[in-house]
This record gives C-alpha cells, sequence and structure tokens, in this order.
C-alpha cells in the first residue's frame, strides 16, 4: 500500500516585519499604516520621518504656518502610494521574485493576475497626476514625493536659489492636490434644504 506525501498548503500570511530594538525605535517616528499587496491590505509599520513632506508638514515657518498644508499633504502621499503600488522604482538588483514566463499556467495564476491589476492601475493614475501637474511640476513632484529627495538637495541640483524650493513645490502640491478634488477648507451650501417623506395626505409642524 502506497501512500503520497502530504502537502502543505502555500504560506500565505505577510512576511513578519524586522525586529525594532529600544535605541532604534528613538530615532525613528514610528506609525501603522495600511498599503495594498497582491496579497491583499496589510498593515506595516513605516517611518513617518521617511518621507520630506512629512517632515515639512512638522516644521513651522516664520509666519507661524506649516510649510506645507494638510490638503497638501495628502496630496503628495497619495501620489507616493501609487508610485508604491505601480512599482516604478528602478531595481537595482536583479528581480527573483518574478517567475519565468512559460506556456503553462500555475493555480495561483488568479492571484498574480489580480496583483497585476493593481500595479496597471496604480500606474495609470500615477501618469494621470503627473499630467494633470503638467511638466513643469512633474518632475519636482517625483524628487519629492516618490524619490524622497530633500529640498536641500533638489535645490543644489537643479541650481536654485536657496529657500525657493519649498515655494515652487507648494505650487505643485497645490495642483497635484485640485488634480484630488482636495481643498484647503471644506465648502459647501450655507444652508442645506430640509427633506423628509410623508406619507399620501399626511402633514408636517413644528410646535
Amino acid at each position: 500500500m502506497s501512500t503520497k506525501p502530504k502537502t502543505s498548503a502555500p504560506d500565505m500570511s505577510p512576511p513578519a516585519e524586522p525586529a525594532i530594538d529600544g535605541f532604534r525605535s528613538r530615532h525613528l517616528t514610528l506609525a501603522r499604516q495600511k498599503i495594498t499587496t497582491g496579497r491583499g491590505s496589510v498593515t506595516v509599520t513605516v517611518d513617518e520621518g521617511e518621507s520630506p513632506l512629512s517632515w515639512l508638514a512638522r516644521r513651522r515657518g516664520r509666519d507661524g504656518r506649516a510649510m506645507i498644508e494638510p490638503h497638501q499633504l495628502l496630496a503628495g502621499e497619495r501620489l507616493r502610494a501609487d508610485f508604491t503600488r505601480a512599482s516604478l522604482m528602478p531595481r537595482t538588483t536583479s528581480n527573483w521574485e518574478s517567475p519565468i514566463a512559460s506556456g503553462r499556467r500555475s493555480a495561483g495564476d488568479a492571484g498574480n493576475n489580480n496583483g497585476i491589476d493593481v500595479m496597471i492601475a496604480a500606474r495609470q493614475r500615477v501618469h494621470s497626476a503627473l499630467d494633470a501637474v503638467g511638466p513643469e511640476f512633474a518632475g519636482l513632484l517625483m524628487d519629492v514625493c516618490c524619490f524622497l529627495k530633500g529640498l536641500e538637495d533638489i535645490e543644489r541640483e537643479r541650481r536654485w536659489p536657496a529657500r525657493s524650493g519649498k515655494v515652487v513645490l507648494q505650487l505643485a502640491l497645490d495642483r497635484l492636490a485640485r488634480h484630488y478634488g482636495y481643498a484647503a477648507e471644506a465648502r459647501g451650501c450655507a444652508r442645506a434644504p430640509v427633506r423628509i417623506w410623508l406619507a399620501e395626505g399626511a402633514g408636517f409642524s413644528v410646535e
């Protein structure tokens, strides 16, 4: 009597996060953030200080106002999230995760296709956002929001005057926020009409 070896189900749990000891945690601005992967939504630990936008949002200028407004921060981080989902970051090493294409389709192709659909949709959103801001601001937003370059480095690379990058970045983020439908303040009707459903022949009165 022959027995077939038992095959275990593939592990679909998210990979374990690296351990962060007490010393490292004191030098990081840690937060929990939900991201979308080919396996679905997972919650991971991120360093908010990694983003130049988060750093600017926490700093205030001479007038006491934040260097970038909340709606500008939301727009920039939304572009960064789509850029990450789109897998547009250039690779410096070989990618050993992608399987070699073959004529056969494995049982996991459905999950892989779902991940590809997410990536393609994210790329379309990135291109749409960059087209909306125009070529004058697209490169700057890519450098700051996606490649996480600091403004001082950008000013030096582009030979801009010192502290001029913040002004240009604010203009770029305003245009990006307009594309996403974000505004500095909520605006709507000053007074909305009262609507109520009544049965036929019924009346409505206020005592």
